[in-house]
């Protein structure tokens, strides 16, 4: 038995919420438990400088991460108001963004 009283075997509950904001183009709310995920999506007509320095013809796909400062205990601080962003967290973004370059048609 685990500590929220899920057998062993058993999966978290799992929502996934659409449209979640408006300002976005698209935006989602997941819960998996109490581990709730916030995603939006923008589009913006530009690539990457080395992109258009190297004249590739295709578009391009990126991510932001960031945790909330009172997601965790103690609470967590805030990387992006200090203008640095930490090693977990750049390679956070990596990793979601090679994950979406690779199922994305970028012609």
């Amino acid at each position: 038995m685990r500590t929220d009283g899920r057998q062993n075997d058993e999966l978290r509950p799992f929502t996934i919420e659409l449209d979640f904001t408006e300002v976005p183009d698209a935006s989602v709310l997941v819960r998996a438990g109490s581990t709730v995920v916030w995603c939006s999506a923008s589009v913006e007509e530009d690539v990457p400088r080395w992109m258009k320095q190297q004249g590739v013809k295709k578009g391009w796909v990126t991510a932001e991460y960031e945790m909330l400062a009172g997601s965790t205990n103690p609470r967590s601080r805030r990387e992006g108001r200090s203008g640095r962003v930490g090693g977990r967290t750049q390679e956070i973004q990596r990793l979601i963004g090679r994950s979406l370059r690779a199922v994305t048609n970028l012609e």
